[in-house]
Parts: structure tokens; C-alpha cells; sequence
């Protein structure tokens, strides 16, 4: 896939995300936000730390800074304790803000990009692959926000609320 395309197919992925965690997240309550789903899993504020965790991450890759300091979303990074209570968390508000707070990076991030940044090595490769490129790495971070924001769709319903996509 050529650059142009890639970043175009990025930028509509990363528009849809936006929509759905923005989306999942309106009239959630600080209670919706911690019930546990059962037999298990992560909650909603679990899920969406994670995400807004995990976009910080992608504006690095992109050479953006995080609008917001990186340790503040720790609790929430892969392999973490389930949330139990709301002590240590941070409000549903906040994460909504935080990452609104990231469209801007995101954006010009995603802009920058040339063949020749996507085909550098990665930082970091979440699938241990040792060929990881930019480019590769950029599309499965947006597959793997795309794929916690579905989560946050179906621990809304869970939580009692009505779904945003119909």
C-alpha cells in the first residue's frame, strides 16, 4: 500500500474511533463505568484508560507529544489489575477530554508521515515482530483502539445504556 493511501485509510479510522469512544463514553456514569462484567474482563473505565493510554503511545510513534502527562493513565496499560472501585482511576470526564486533547497530535502526526518514516523500524512491536515498520505498527495501533472501542459499545449496553451505532 502506498503511503498516500495508508495515511488516508488511517486518518478515516482514526475519525470513526473518535466517534465511537466519544460516543460510548456520553451519559456513562462514574458507577456504569466500574461495573465488572461477568464471568470476566475489563470494565468500561478499564477499557477506555486503556484506549486513551494507548492513543499517548500512538502519538509518540507519530513524534507527537501526549497532552497529558504519560504516567497518568499507568493503571491501565496491558496486563494491569482489574479495576475494583474507583480509587486509582480516573473519571470517564477526564478521559474524555484527554482524548479529544489528542486530535490535534493525531492529526499532524498522521500528516507528516512519508514512505520513507513508514518504512522505518518500530519502537516498539506489540507482536514481538522483529520487521515491525511504522507503517505496520501504525495499522494495528489503529486496529487495536478500533477494537477496545467496540468493547466500550457492548459495556455500554451492559451497563443498561442504548447503543450508539444502529
Amino acid at each position: 500500500m502506498d503511503a498516500p493511501t495508508l495515511i488516508q485509510t488511517l486518518t478515516i479510522q482514526y475519525g470513526y474511533t473518535g466517534y465511537v469512544f466519544a460516543g460510548n463514553l456520553k451519559g456513562m456514569s462514574e458507577e456504569d463505568g466500574l461495573k465488572q462484567p461477568s464471568p470476566g474482563g475489563n470494565c468500561l473505565n478499564w477499557v477506555a484508560g486503556h484506549i486513551v493510554d494507548s492513543r499517548g503511545a500512538t502519538l509518540e510513534v507519530l513524534g507527537q507529544e501526549r497532552p497529558f502527562p504519560a504516567d497518568k493513565y499507568a493503571r491501565y496499560v496491558r496486563g494491569s489489575d482489574e479495576v475494583v472501585g474507583a480509587e486509582g482511576t480516573v473519571p470517564l470526564s477526564e478521559m474524555v477530554a484527554d482524548f479529544a486533547a489528542t486530535g490535534d497530535g493525531l492529526k499532524a502526526g498522521l500528516e507528516a508521515l512519508t514512505s520513507a518514516i513508514l518504512a522505518e523500524k518500530a519502537p516498539f512491536s506489540p507482536m514481538n515482530d522483529e520487521k515491525e515498520t511504522i507503517g505496520s505498527l501504525m495499522a494495528g495501533l489503529a486496529f487495536h483502539e478500533a477494537y477496545h472501542c467496540g468493547q466500550l459499545g457492548v459495556l455500554r449496553r451492559m451497563a443498561g445504556a442504548e447503543g450508539i451505532i444502529k
